[in-house]
């Protein structure tokens, strides 16, 4: 009886009724926007990407004499948690990769890398344009450079900051090590963000606001890596790779974390979308918020 006079209170209703109204919101727009739909399909082109970015930082660690991040850090962790064959033949492909390494294979791999990711970023420029509710009238003639462009930014945002908070470490040691860490990781976060920025501003066929942070941009990175260390936990201390199935989860598993990172994103902009047409109130509103409690 308490519990039902607690719920009939002005108060209690009028938060129930908002948290209803957010929901039913929320739901039309993946509904309308076919949020899902666009997310499974950027997912799917990145998974084929991701190869080639693969390729590209290989390539990459290998010109700057980072090898050892390879065989000290990475391969370790692979090693321990995929059956002997499988990890043979993924440490056999990266010794080649390395031993063949030259400013060849780096600018094949970066122009395979910016075809596929391209693919990506024309997908991604079809949900913004039904996010943003307007018609693609852009010909393929102004559409596919665009991408390429696009795309070689994001690999270049992507891989500066993998190679920040990577490649970078270890430079400086001793108390000068913590304030240099702290800049690598708020590097790479503005290089993540400045390129979520430039596709939310030239992907889709009407232009949005140009400046380059917004709620939605920094919402995006913030999921991205909780996202990322939900996902190195599961890798860590539930998955298993070691058996013959297990093998075969390993796709499902990136694919799995491209699906629900290609959410983040298409959220991230449609909130932006929101804040837009409600004047900018909410999002002042929310960038105090997040001042308050950085």
């Amino acid at each position: 009886m308490a519990a039902n006079a607690v719920a009939g209170r002005p108060a209690d209703r009028r938060l129930w009724s908002r948290f209803r109204d957010f929901v039913e919101l929320w739901t039309d727009l993946f509904s309308r926007h076919e949020l899902l739909t666009y997310a499974s399909s950027i997912a799917r082109t990145m998974v084929v990407a991701g190869v080639a970015l693969v390729l590209l930082m290989l390539g990459v660690l290998g010109e700057i004499g980072r090898k050892d991040l390879w065989f000290r850090h990475v391969a370790p962790q692979i090693k321990s948690r995929v059956l002997p064959n499988v990890y043979g033949g993924i440490d056999e492909t990266v010794r080649h990769i390395f031993a063949a390494n030259s400013p060849g294979l780096i600018v094949f791999a970066a122009l395979l890398s910016i075809w596929e990711v391209s693919g990506s970023v024309r997908g991604l420029s079809g949900a913004l344009n039904r996010i943003y509710e307007c018609d693609e009238t852009r010909s393929w003639k102004v559409r596919f450079p665009i991408s390429f462009a696009l795309a070689a930014a994001m690999i270049v945002s992507l891989m500066g900051a993998l190679l920040l908070v990577m490649a970078v470490g270890g430079v400086l040691h001793g108390a000068a090590s913590i304030p240099f860490a702290i800049a690598r990781w708020v590097g790479a976060i503005l290089l993540i963000v400045l390129g979520f920025a430039l596709l939310v501003r030239y992907a889709p066929a009407q232009s949005r606001a140009k400046k380059w942070a917004s709620v939605g941009s920094l919402l995006v990175v913030l999921g991205w890596v909780v996202e990322s260390l939900v996902f190195r936990w599961y890798v860590e201390s539930v998955a298993s790779f070691t058996t013959a199935v297990g093998s075969l989860t390993v796709v499902l598993a990136v694919i799995g974390y491209l699906y629900i990172a290609s959410i983040i994103l298409l959220v991230g902009i449609e909130l932006d979308e929101l804040l837009r047409k409600s004047g900018g109130r909410a999002e002042r509103g929310a960038m105090r918020l997040l001042r308050r409690l950085a």
